[in-house]
């Protein structure tokens, strides 16, 4: 994939052409280890409770997965899609409720260029970092970046940053307060 023109131009966040053999065929490729990882059954208890890997509770679907970085300690609950056109990455011990959608994908506004299935697609990056809870039904669009520590609400549509330590919720997502947490260097140096 390194050497397709346009998987380059993908990952930069550029217009590319979604319908190039290279991308088609590594969407096939991850839909079958989508396909393969769902239909292979529950882990044994013992092994999702280890801190070792990120616990994935199935169905899951990823468009290519090459571009999806889950970190160590991480829980991924059913039903989850993740549009990976850029980089999409999830933090140490993170928490997703069920139904969670991330979409790096993003298509012009201007639909004389966006041109339907024949126009270009393009892609911004996702970031959720360490620590963090993402309720159930959440929404998160490319070119978010999900702070450390924070909490998203349940059936909210993130839009913009969320600052680390703070609680978000509704559609679009807003700051609803600040999160008391031990783990903030701001409020251990109060």
């Amino acid at each position: 994939m390194a050497t397709s023109k346009e998987w380059q131009k993908m990952l930069n966040g550029e217009l590319y052409w979604v319908w190039d053999e290279d991308l088609q065929a590594n969407r096939e490729r991850c839909k079958l280890a989508c396909q393969r990882f769902n239909e292979a059954g529950q882990i044994s208890r013992r092994r999702r409770f280890e801190e070792t890997d990120p616990v994935v509770d199935p169905p899951i679907s990823v468009d290519h997965g090459l571009n999806f970085k889950v970190a160590p300690g991480a829980f991924l609950n059913f039903n989850l899609l993740v549009l990976d056109t850029c980089l999409v990455t999830v933090g140490a011990r993170t928490l997703f409720g069920p139904n969670v959608c991330i979409y790096s994908a993003t298509h012009p506004m201007d639909p004389a260029v966006r041109q339907g299935l024949k126009g270009p697609e393009a892609g911004k990056e996702v970031h959720i970092e360490d620590d963090v809870w993402i309720g159930g039904s959440v929404i998160i669009l490319g070119g978010v970046t999900v702070g450390r520590g924070s909490t998203v609400g349940a059936g909210s549509v993130v839009t913009k940053d969320v600052p680390p330590f703070h609680f978000v919720a509704g559609n679009p997502a807003r700051v609803i307060r600040r999160i008391d947490s031990s783990m903030d260097p701001e409020q251990q140096t109060k």
